[in-house]
């Protein structure tokens, strides 16, 4: 089994207005997850005390982070990673197709080895613009990321979407790697956003046919809701069997 956890951290800044990365390593460390792609997050920037929130947060796992800044301003950068204590290497960063005056987006795949195996991991967080988000969710699908031969199956592709389920985006997404939540109802089933009261499902899983989903859930309780105005998303997936890793006891929404 491979657990695998998406979340959109807003620069560690929790509900408190608190800037805390070990907060939000401490909320991932409960859920046990082997990769990890989060979003949101700041490096070198004066506004959060010039941490790398990346290194921050993987060194409190013991796991190597791949970071991508989405956004450079001078030396302050903004964006993605992808962690895990897996034996991995980054494919590709880049950024994504964006609108004027807009924030800028982008993706990171890597590999991560799991046994004899590699799984293609993709994270990014898309724009607000509905066209915006189209036009990236293409980049996404084109030759640079999903459709690169170098993509193939175990594929799983994670993030903030800031798209519904059922949306023109998911549904041109989950075409290609269905939802690992199932059908569009019940991807409605578990909201993530905002986190102290969710009533939004933006956050998603899709992974390629020959994976098996034995479990969806959302992480909830008083450090979760406090630690981001996102809830991490946690996905327990099944690889063919001489791949997969031992078992992890599942803790559905750890608090």
């Amino acid at each position: 089994m491979l657990r695998v956890l998406t979340y959109n951290v807003r620069r560690c800044l929790g509900a408190d207005r608190r800037l805390d990365p070990a907060r939000i390593a401490a909320v991932i460390a409960a859920c046990r997850a082997d990769v990890v792609a989060l979003q949101e997050l700041d490096v070198g920037r004066a506004r959060s005390g010039g941490i790398d929130q990346a290194e921050a947060i993987a060194a409190r796992l013991g796991m190597r982070s791949h970071f991508h800044p989405a956004m450079r301003v001078m030396e302050e950068l903004y964006g993605d990673a992808i962690l895990t204590a897996l034996p991995s290497r980054l494919v590709r960063a880049e950024g994504l197709p964006e609108s004027a005056g807009r924030e800028p987006r982008g993706a990171l795949w890597a590999a991560v080895g799991v046994g004899d195996a590699e799984v293609q991991v993709v994270t990014t967080h898309l724009g607000l613009d509905r066209r915006e988000r189209a036009a990236q969710a293409a980049a996404l699908l084109g030759p640079r990321f999903l459709g690169d031969p170098a993509c193939r199956d175990p594929v799983v592709l994670l993030g903030d979407f800031n798209a519904l389920p059922g949306s023109a985006v998911h549904r041109r997404l989950a075409d290609r790697l269905p939802d690992a939540e199932g059908p569009v109802r019940r991807a409605w089933a578990r909201p993530t956003f905002p986190a102290r009261l969710p009533l939004l499902r933006i956050d998603h899983v899709f992974v390629s046919r020959g994976v098996a989903v034995r479990k969806v859930h959302r992480v909830q309780g008083r450090l979760a809701r406090t630690a981001s105005d996102h809830l991490p998303l946690v996905a327990d997936l099944d690889l063919a069997p001489d791949v997969a890793p031992p078992a992890l006891a599942l803790r559905e929404e750890p608090a």
